[in-house]
Formats: structure tokens, sequence, C-alpha cells
């Protein structure tokens, strides 16, 4: 049966606290699978006001809708307001999800942090801030961390070469086409990557006449047509946990009637075959939709 692995990132911790709950209720009653990836330290989200100077930031923060979908506290916090440490406040939440029967891993320990500057940080930054993950999901549930997907998609050489040193079965740190395994100019990671396929509901929204009235039917479109390894779709605990809880309805509705299995980034893994997988170069490249540029798997962009 072809597969679509639902991959969720939680950025923040109102989606931690109030998205996070609303997916596993949605989730169980389609009878679908997913992978939740946590942030883990502190939501310092308000300091993203740095990236209003990045060319094309406002233009996405007018299409989305930002503070309808973040809250003004979540936008002040780490800035005017103290930010809360999500791992601390919100270790029950992340178990419970565990104990449903969903799999976690890792995100990021600070996201702002991450997303902001590990594309340009030497080895140690990098292992710093991972290992601080590491920890503390660690000590969230009782065990390591399998799983990791990158903030923002950002990484570097260092993260990438962790990935494998830290035992992690498997990474979702890039877009692209299919898994493949990573390469970083021609170094060879020994960690599949299982990018993320397909564009995000906050990529397309009011871009090109896409509206919330069709914007599911226009994704429902990109997978008519299942390529062999299946699709893995990213969506955020702040949205489609919140505002666009429908839409996600929509789509998993729509994707169980096109014939797909709806599964966990681990599961998707156990149907591949690793040892088969393509080598891909990991290149830092403008993704329409997004600010700035993303980890994507060169001759694979979505």
């Amino acid at each position: 049966m072809k597969q679509l692995a639902l991959k969720i990132d939680v950025d923040t911790y109102r989606g931690t606290r109030e998205g996070v709950p609303r997916l596993v209720e949605t989730l169980q009653r389609h009878n679908a699978q997913a992978t939740f990836f946590f942030s883990l330290g502190p939501d310092h989200t308000g300091r993203a006001i740095k990236r209003v100077f990045r060319p094309g930031f406002i233009g996405k923060v007018s299409r989305t809708s930002v503070v309808e979908h973040y809250g003004i506290k979540t936008l002040l916090y780490g800035t005017l307001l103290p930010a809360p440490d999500i791992g601390r406040k919100c270790a029950d939440i992340m178990r419970g999800v565990r104990d449903a029967g969903f799999e976690v891993g890792i995100h990021c320990y600070d996201h702002i942090r991450w997303q902001d500057y590990v594309a340009n940080k030497d080895a140690e930054w990098t292992r710093r801030e991972l290992q601080r993950a590491v920890d503390r999901y660690t000590a969230i549930f009782g065990e390591a961390p399998h799983a990791h997907a990158a903030a923002g998609w950002q990484t570097n050489r260092h993260a990438l070469r962790l990935t494998q040193r830290m035992g992690f079965d498997y990474s979702s740190d890039t877009r692209g086409t299919q898994p493949f395994i990573p390469t970083w100019q021609a170094e060879i990671i020994a960690c599949p990557q299982l990018p993320t396929t397909l564009p995000t509901l906050d990529e397309l929204m009011n871009r090109d006449g896409i509206t919330l009235d069709n914007i599911a039917q226009h994704i429902l479109n990109l997978t008519a047509d299942a390529p062999a390894m299946g699709h893995v779709f990213t969506l955020h605990a702040e949205l489609e946990g919140g505002k666009w809880l429908p839409v996600f309805e929509q789509l998993l509705q729509g994707w169980q009637a096109q014939g797909y299995e709806l599964v966990s980034l681990q599961q998707y893994l156990q149907g591949l075959d690793a040892g088969a997988l393509p080598r891909r170069e990991v290149v830092m490249r403008e993704v329409e939709g997004r600010v700035g540029k993303l980890a994507v798997a060169a001759g694979g962009a979505t």
C-alpha cells in the first residue's frame, strides 16, 4: 500500500499545550499515525522579530496571519515576556503523545536559536545545541532519541555528522523528492534523510489564488499520482493544530480516499530498502513560499 508519512513540527509552548492534544485526537479519530517532533527548551518566539529585516519576511507574515495563529503572548516570549520552558512545563503532554502510540522525536532545544544561527555555526556550537535537546528528551522520555527533524529545515555539516554519531535511525532535516543518504561536499553521512516532499500550508496560503477554501484540494492534486516511495508532509502544531485543523481533516480524508496509508516516519522508514537509497548532496537553496535558504537535496527540491 502506498504510504504518506505525517511529520508534525511543534515549535512553541502554545503549540505544545493546545495544538498537540487536538492533533492527537484528530489523528486517532481518523486512524492515522504521525511523528511529533518537539521543541524541548525555551520558547523564544518573540526574538524572531529580527527576521523583519530579511527579504520576503513581511510578505510571508501578511500571507499567513502570524498573530492569529500564534497569539500575541507567543510573539512576545523572549522579549517583553519571559520565555516559558516548553520541556519543563509540557513534559506530561509530550509523554502522553508517546503513550497514545505516536512516534516522538527531537525538533530542537531552542527553535529560534537553531533556525536563525545554525547554518553558519561551528562544530562546538552545533554539538552543544543538539546535546541540550538530546539531554532534555532523555530526561522527559527516559530513553535516548532516535530521530531528528531540524527546525526550519536549517542544518550544517556538523549537525548532519551528529545525526550519524548520535545513532539516529533517520533524520528529516531537508526538502526533496524521495528518501536519500545525504552527502555534504561529497562527505557521506550514514543516516538516512526522509525529506519533506510536499509544500506546507503556510507556503501555499494566499499565493497564486490559493485560499482556505481550495488549499486542501490543491495538495490532494499533488498527491493524486503517488511516487514509488510515497510522500512526507510536514504540518505544524500551531497551524494545523489550531485554526487550520479543518483543512488538515480534509487532507486526512482525501489522502485515505486516494488509497494512502497514513504513517509515522519510523513506519515509512521500515518500508524502505535503506541500502538502496540514492546519495544526494545537501545544499542550501531557496524554496518557494519560505524566507531564506533551506537544506535541500540537490536535484530534488519541492
